[in-house]
């Protein structure tokens, strides 16, 4: 398991999360396997029926409890190097109850409120809820977002990284996606290809020819792809560390786009490269996203954008900042999200441009260095 982390980040990341839940009056931060659990404290685990928890109380000392047979699991793990107490349960004991007792220990009195992360299994959340039937539950995501949506400089190496093993795909496409073969037949070459280019993970293949492109998330099908087709390829994995990558480009198989094709492919390059230019410290996520639909908008085709702009990315494909209107959040040094704006005519075909972007000091970084021109491809 590679460290997302050393142990000083680590740990400064669980003082800060105190930090924040004390600020926000949240007795207890308790969080479940997935890349909360991994921020927090290195550990990777499986979600499963049986509880593992990440105990973060606004006084006292952080605490994981897990099954007592997956404890030696922790201990081989990036979170086996913290100064933090773990409490192993046994196949007959009721871990909830078990949570409950520890966060009233360490706070004096039952706990009132107790935030868990957006993605903890219904099960898991109703069982905290049966232990301590006189606290709250809240989800913890304004905790964790502010927490994640910043990265570190090691984070954006990682990101750079996963951008840069993506890129490597994109550049081989012309080796499969040809002229009568499906999109299944391609997209089963380019997930090898991730793996290949130095994934430890597929995360998703999106091979959307002809008019499935007009579908954004259309992911595979049996269509063969056809002379003149625009094609969508929007694909992403995940690193040994955990980091992602996500990156789309459109290409015209075995013939050349149209005039009009050509026209609006210029305006969807116009306002991607503008919503990415656009992107610096103060700058609302809102903001990024108005100035992409509004080059879209102006030049007739605001009603075949049908998406927000762009979402964070990190440990999670998606997560905080979402690019996206309504959401004045102001962009910080280390944000890190997609810019992805599309264009998409049902029935005929579709294109989108996604890059990874970092928020700079005085701008910003694209980590995604691939042509966004509409690559035309030999058939």
């Amino acid at each position: 398991m590679v460290p997302t982390s050393s142990a000083p980040e680590t740990a400064e990341r669980l003082r800060r999360a105190r930090e924040e839940a004390d600020g926000l009056d949240l007795d207890a931060v308790v969080v479940t396997p997935g890349a909360d659990l991994r921020y927090l404290c290195g550990y990777a685990a499986h979600a499963m029926e049986r509880l593992t928890a990440l105990l973060v109380p606004r006084r006292g000392e952080p605490l994981l409890v897990v099954p007592r047979l997956e404890a030696p699991m922790v201990a081989a793990s990036p979170a086996g190097a913290l100064d933090l107490e773990l409490v192993a349960w046994d196949e007959t004991d009721d871990p909830f109850t078990l949570v409950a007792d520890q966060l009233t220990h360490r706070l004096g009195a039952a706990p009132a409120t107790l935030a868990v992360g957006a993605r903890t299994w219904a099960e898991h959340a109703l069982g905290l809820q049966r232990a301590a039937p006189g606290a709250r539950l809240e989800l913890a995501t304004p905790v964790l977002d502010v927490l994640r949506a910043v990265k570190s400089p090691g984070e954006v190496t990682e990101l750079s990284a996963a951008a840069a093993a993506i890129d490597r795909v994109h550049a081989r496409m012309g080796e499969w996606l040809r002229v009568g073969r499906t999109e299944a037949e391609v997209g089963a070459d380019v997930a090898a290809a991730i793996l290949a280019e130095g994934h430890v993970a597929v995360d998703f293949v999106i091979v959307g020819s002809g008019p499935n492109g007009a579908s954004p998330h259309h992911e595979l099908s049996g269509r063969v792809v056809e002379p003149g087709d625009l094609v969508v390829v929007d694909i992403g994995g995940e690193l040994p560390s955990g980091y992602r990558s996500d990156c789309t480009r459109t290409y015209v198989v075995g013939g050349r786009p149209d005039a009009e094709t050509e026209a609006w492919y210029a305006v969807l390059q116009e306002a991607q490269a503008a919503a990415c230019a656009a992107v610096r410290p103060g700058v609302t996520a809102a903001s990024v996203d108005a100035v992409a639909r509004g080059i879209i908008t102006d030049a007739g085709w605001g009603e075949a954008f049908v998406h927000r702009t762009g979402h964070g990315i990190g440990l999670d494909t998606h997560e905080a900042p979402y690019i996206v209107a309504g959401n004045d959040v102001p962009l910080v040094e280390g944000s890190a999200f997609s810019v992805e704006p599309g264009i998409y005519l049902p029935g005929r075909h579709g294109a989108r441009i996604e890059d990874i972007v970092v928020c700079t000091a005085d701008g910003v970084r694209l980590l995604n260095e691939g042509s966004r021109d509409l690559v035309e491809l030999p058939g």
